[in-house]
């Protein structure tokens, strides 16, 4: 491929974008919710909810692709080197007794050596329920924290990815990243053996980032190193839902029964719609913490082609305000050490949240060149 992909000497800040893998069809999926189901089965049915409402997100650049292609994931990483991202952190899933998913992407990345661009991994440790799909009280599957013989399993499992001259290290640890740190019932015991098992095999430890809502979380009282604070979730504390969105544009058709009945549909659900504008205000938490903490940037969000009218929902983005979002994170780690300059980038291609950086229709590469302009 000529230049290396894993050259990031001259980076001043280490952009990490998170990455689903699932984009090709799996038994279970197929099981679940139809032959062939992928992420772009969601993308595609996607409808706009009320007026100028972005919806569907279609890709430009890089097409409706297939992760089992090696081509389309050398093409994402061309692309997110061009654009100053230093590494994709794939999502990882283990639920526990060997049982794993999704894994076929990051696996052939491993095996072929290719593309020769950095990576972490982020253990997505949630159970998969259908309520994204219209069924909340549906287990799929089941994430299970069965004990040390599976956390040793676990982590031998990850171990020559650890050791992958690509991993993306911090002060000399591979990066291990923890979603839903809070559910892990043991997670001082989890979290000593991985990185007393990372000594045992030769590594410099383990560099444990976990995700959180809650920015009171210590992650030092929890066997992590820092932070990674994630306050979409807790975005209903600081804005008022729109409750009157809706109804202020479409106010002069209610009187006609369709219309009314559209509304009263609307607002019998916890649909949440909010302006990025004023969103990205709060994303972005400039609390002085005692311990180490990573802000995560967003493009956007909206997630209503996996929930329809059950979904969170923020309208106006656009790649100039992206920008000022992405300033406000990188004022917040500009002080940190070199190697923990680190913010991330949520994400690749979530498209089904509308949460991508990934050219679409729409933006072409603009998020992507707002981005570029600041790294």
């Amino acid at each position: 491929m000529g230049e290396s992909l894993n050259d990031n000497s001259k980076r001043n800040v280490r952009a990490i974008a998170f990455y689903l893998p699932q984009y090709y069809p799996i038994p279970e999926n197929d099981s679940w919710w139809g032959k062939g189901f992928t992420e772009w089965s969601n993308v595609t049915k996607a409808k706009p909810l009320f007026k100028n409402h972005y919806q569907p997100h279609l890709p430009s650049d890089l097409g409706f692709y297939d992760l089992r292609v090696p081509e389309t994931r050398i093409a994402q990483a061309e692309m997110a080197k061009n654009y100053g991202i230093e590494g994709f952190c794939y999502w990882h899933y283990w639920f526990g007794n060997g049982k794993k998913l999704l894994n076929r992407p990051f696996d052939e990345v491993l095996e072929s050596k290719t593309p020769d661009f950095p990576f972490c991994l982020g253990w997505a440790n949630e159970s998969w329920s259908g309520i994204w799909h219209g069924s909340p009280d549906k287990i799929l599957i089941e994430q299970t924290y069965p004990g040390t013989e599976d956390y040793t399993n676990h982590f031998n499992h990850l171990l020559k990815a650890f050791k992958d001259k690509r991993y993306i290290r911090v002060d000399g640890k591979p990066l291990f990243f923890i979603y839903s740190p809070e559910k892990i019932p043991d997670i001082n015991e989890f979290t000593s053996l991985f990185r007393k098992l990372a000594l045992k095999n030769d590594l410099e430890g383990l560099y444990i980032i976990a995700n959180t809502g809650n920015p009171d979380w210590d992650p030092t009282k929890n066997g992590c190193d820092a932070i990674c604070l994630n306050e979409l979730g807790n975005i209903y504390k600081y804005l008022p839902k729109k409750e009157n969105y809706i109804y202020r544009k479409f106010r002069n058709q209610l009187l006609k029964p369709k219309i009314g009945q559209l509304y009263k549909k609307i607002f019998s659900l916890p649909v949440k719609i909010y302006n990025y504008k004023d969103a990205i205000k709060f994303l972005v938490n400039h609390k002085n913490f005692n311990y180490k903490y990573y802000p995560i940037v967003i493009p956007n969000w909206d997630n209503s082609p996996r929930s329809g009218f059950n979904s969170l929902i923020l309208t106006g983005s656009t790649p100039q305000l992206f920008k000022e979002h992405v300033k406000d994170a990188l004022d917040i780690v500009k002080n940190y050490p070199t190697d923990q300059k680190i913010i991330f980038l949520k994400s690749w291609n979530e498209w089904a949240e509308g949460n991508h950086l990934e050219p679409d229709m729409k933006f072409g590469l603009e998020y992507l060149e707002a981005l570029k302009e600041l790294l």
